[in-house]
């Protein structure tokens, strides 16, 4: 199952930008009297920054639609699909979209824009800072089918950000049953919270469990421990790390995302050798 991986990005262990869209409308966040136009404007800007640093792909989401909710309004996809047509011409690089945290709209948005991918919470019933997070991964698949989306790659994120699992299972089961009974693409293992350290063992409890399916480290990847993040995990999706200063809320900075990809790059050619 990892051989899908050379066919959607162009480098081995591909590293995945993040690009956050601004609040949009319906939003607590959003900006009406700017409008849609800076919305586009900053994702074009971040979009830039992310390529022309060197990316393997980009993953876009509504990251500044905070609070999240489980069952978006229509608005939401309605707006990201505008902003993304907007980017279209521009897009060099693989690309994956994420309705946070909605996996349905997630799928249709994936179809609707011609999507390679997308990242989601598909398993798994969760205590989290939004209230009780239940799934239903058998209607999302069925859904997935229906409106022809088989070709779209689903990343399962089975450590969510801001969520504790419910059922009492260690994290190897959990994958380890995902992997066989919800045939995800791919597996995701994240931090608390966006930008937070993603435990390196526990990456490692996930791949040891995952088989052939590619596991993905989702959150705190840094140019310092890029090469040790790679050295056990398939991929690495990267947002914060790539802002101005290191901080959440500000823009992507090329000089950032040069610097990560550089060390990625040289562990990537020793790795090779």
């Amino acid at each position: 199952m990892t051989n899908w991986l050379t066919d959607v990005f162009a480098s081995p262990k591909p590293v995945v930008g993040m690009l956050h869209l601004s609040a949009l409308p319906g939003d607590p966040g959003y900006d009406s009297t700017a409008g849609i136009s800076a919305i586009v404007d900053r994702a074009k800007r971040e979009l830039n920054a992310l390529q022309s640093g060197g990316v393997d792909g980009v993953l876009i989401s509504n990251e500044f639609s905070l609070p999240y909710l489980t069952n978006t309004e229509r608005i939401t996809s309605v707006t990201m699909a505008r902003v993304i047509g907007e980017l279209n011409r521009d897009l060099e690089v693989p690309y994956g979209v994420n309705v946070l945290w909605d996996a349905r709209a997630s799928i249709d948005l994936a179809v609707a824009t011609d999507a390679a991918f997308v990242r989601e919470i598909f398993t798994g019933v969760y205590a989290s800072d939004f209230g009780l997070w239940n799934t239903n991964v058998g209607e999302v698949s069925r859904h997935r089918h229906r409106i022809g989306a088989g070709n779209v790659k689903l990343f399962f994120n089975i450590v969510p950000e801001s969520a504790a699992y419910l059922a009492t299972r260690d994290l190897s089961s959990v994958a380890r049953s995902t992997v066989f009974a919800t045939l995800p693409d791919a597996l995701c293992v994240s931090g608390l919270t966006a930008g937070a350290p993603t435990d390196t063992q526990s990456v490692s409890i996930v791949k040891q469990a995952a088989g052939t399916v590619p596991v993905f480290v989702n959150t705190g990847v840094k140019a310092e421990n890029v090469a040790d993040q790679l050295s056990v995990a398939d991929g690495a999706i990267v947002g914060t790390y790539f802002k101005k200063d290191g901080k959440f809320e500000n823009s992507a900075d090329q000089s950032r995302v040069e610097e990560l990809m550089s060390a990625a790059r040289s562990y990537r050619a020793q790795a090779a050798a």
